[in-house]
């Protein structure tokens, strides 16, 4: 009898497949959600590029120019959710001494920047009177599988590109 059970192969693909299944199905969610994770990271790379580059075609923004700006920013990161987007436009000048200070910023979901001295600014990005446009974003993105992505991800973006139609962006109060 026992000669026989040993023999026996009858089952043997199932029992394969019993043992194989649970680690090609952690594979393969694992992947998929690691490559969301990484889409999700492109897109706030982009909104914040995007930002960046409308801002700086302008000569002067203003509060409704900026609303326009920041949906735009939040249009590029569908289809994921955008309720932890965070978007920051700043206006970085350098002055007589090539010291970049903040002239004016602008948030939807952070804090703005205070005007004066730029912390964290790189250095030798601005000549003496020149200035540039800051687009920062931030985005949380939580995985809906949490397999591989138990905890979600804060992506921090940063882009600097110089004004297009001036030598600085100005702010309309008015």
């Amino acid at each position: 009898m026992l000669k026989r059970f040993k023999t026996d192969e009858r089952g043997l693909a199932a029992m394969e497949f019993a043992l194989i299944t649970p680690v090609m199905m952690l594979l393969y969610y694992g992947t998929a959600e690691l490559t969301i994770g990484m889409m999700a990271e492109q897109r706030a790379s982009h909104a914040a590029s995007v930002v960046a580059d409308l801002a700086a075609q302008e000569s002067t923004l203003n509060t409704a120019r900026m609303t326009d700006i920041f949906s735009v920013g939040a249009a590029i990161l569908k289809p994921f959710p955008t309720a932890s987007l965070k978007l920051r436009v700043t206006d970085v000048k350098a002055d007589n001494m090539g010291v970049p200070k903040v002239v004016w910023s602008r948030a939807q979901g952070l804090s703005q920047l205070s005007t004066g001295a730029a912390s964290g600014f790189p250095a030798g990005l601005l000549a003496a009177g020149d200035a540039v446009i800051m687009a920062e974003v931030e985005y949380t993105y939580d995985s809906p599988i949490h397999q591989a992505l138990p905890n979600a991800l804060t992506f921090h973006e940063k882009f600097y590109l110089r004004p297009r139609r001036s030598a600085e962006v100005t702010w309309d109060a008015g």
